[in-house]
């Protein structure tokens, strides 16, 4: 009887620093979440400057605050004439557009930390990486029985597949991304495209016979899948045959074959990308998560983004149905105002132009903070950037960038993530991120 009086006893005990623990673990979780006066000022002061950058600098579009921190309307000209259908329900686009501020800032800046190259090092880190992840990133993947043969998919994935990154945050100082807009042809932007650092540009987009509008500095192309599967045509675009193409979708045996049989000494990767969600989508926007992965500084050109647009042109080819413009429009516009990008267009010709009520960077790591919390992001309510971590391995083997060789913002970047590599989790509902240490 004693026995099981003692029995009782010891469970009831035990029960009880269950919910002890329970309590405290919540109550940590609350107080880790909960925003601060400062947090809320940040936020506030975010929202504000927001607005007053948009009705600045966006030819038109205003900023209408929501009820809440972080959500936003961005509201075209009640005059604006779409054309634009959408193609499954022959709606026409509309003229207001809702984004959430503290989502683009938590994620712009955990892109700002990443790094946006497939890498073995990722797909052996990640936990099933090989049956779970790596068949995806191969055309056809799915007949691969989950590369239960891995040998097999080593092989399929060996020509675009680095050990570890080859590119770190910061290691170029003034990128541009160059889009295919027909704008282009109205603007020589040539000479001062050709100035920057690194120059992004995208698909089949040429520049011969171009060169005084796009410039003909190659560093980097980004390829859909339509582009990639023509490989062998897009290497001839840059003389110099220096250009690393990225590709965003799969690898296919075609690719694979015309690197090794032409050959193509191009280096060739696959692009590894942030969530967006449906908010941001399409090639233009991975080529600016690109640069803002390896660049200080990001300058867009040949996005249709100025108002009046008639129809969706290229400025190399007749004119395409295309995408959402005004949708894009908007959301470019969000990332000019955030400080992320700097837009020059037919109407922003002036180099010099100085984007008005751009946030300060200290305002945008409080404001990124705040968000984090709101957001319950991973390592939310911590300046440090490895608490959002979710995955921790240890690095096997050194980077393929020399630290020695890099400029001084990359190596104090390198000092600030205390060396780590950090990777971007496609479908982590907290967004987290894989980081190598």
């Amino acid at each position: 009887m004693r026995l099981l009086q003692l029995a009782f006893v010891v469970s009831v005990l035990f029960g009880l620093v269950a919910i002890l623990i329970y309590i405290i673990g919540v109550s940590d979780l609350y107080e880790t979440h909960r925003l601060t006066e400062e947090d809320e000022e940040a936020l506030h002061s975010l929202r504000t400057g927001f607005q007053k950058c948009v009705a600045a600098n966006g030819l038109g579009l205003k900023a209408a605050l929501g009820k809440d921190y972080c959500q936003v309307t961005m509201q075209f000209p009640a005059d604006t004439i779409p054309k634009w259908k959408d193609t499954k329900t022959g709606e026409l686009e509309g003229l207001s557009y809702e984004f959430n501020l503290c989502e683009a800032v938590a994620t712009w800046e955990q892109v700002r930390n990443s790094t946006t190259i497939l890498t073995r090092e990722f797909i052996d880190s990640l936990p099933n990486g090989w049956e779970d992840y790596a068949w995806r990133r191969i055309n056809k993947g799915d007949r691969l029985n989950r590369c239960k043969n891995k040998t097999l998919c080593v092989e399929k994935l060996s020509l675009v597949l680095p050990e570890t990154p080859p590119y770190v945050p910061r290691m170029f100082r003034r990128c541009a991304v160059i889009g295919n807009s027909g704008d282009l042809l109205k603007t020589r932007f040539g000479k001062e495209i050709d100035g920057y650092d690194a120059v992004i540009r995208e698909n089949g987009a040429p520049i011969q016979n171009y060169t005084d509008y796009v410039g003909k500095k190659c560093t980097f192309r980004l390829l859909n899948r339509g582009s990639a599967k023509a490989l062998d045509k897009v290497v001839e675009l840059d003389e110099s045959r220096k250009e690393v193409l990225i590709i965003k979708t799969t690898i296919h045996d075609a690719m694979n074959q015309m690197i090794r049989e032409i050959p193509i000494k191009n280096h060739v990767y696959l692009l590894l990308g942030a969530s967006f969600g449906s908010a941001a989508k399409g090639t233009g926007l991975k080529a600016l998560e690109f640069g803002l992965s390896i660049c200080d500084s990001v300058d867009m050109y040949g996005f249709t983004v100025d108002p009046g647009y008639k129809e969706w042109t290229r400025y190399f080819s007749e004119a395409r149905q295309g995408h959402t413009p005004l949708h894009g429009r908007a959301y470019y516009q969000m990332m000019e105002c955030l400080g992320l990008i700097k837009i020059h267009s037919p109407l922003r010709a002036d180099p010099n132009r100085v984007v008005q009520w751009v946030p300060e960077r200290s305002l945008v790591t409080a404001a990124r903070i705040a968000s984090e919390k709101l957001l319950r992001r991973v390592g939310a309510g911590y300046v440090d950037p490895l608490r959002m971590c979710s995955i921790v391995k240890k690095q096997i083997k050194l980077k393929l960038t020399s630290f020695l060789s890099l400029r001084r913002a990359a190596i104090d970047h390198q000092k600030y993530v205390k060396s780590a590599t950090m990777y971007p989790l496609e479908r982590s509902p907290r967004h987290g991120m894989l980081c190598t240490v």
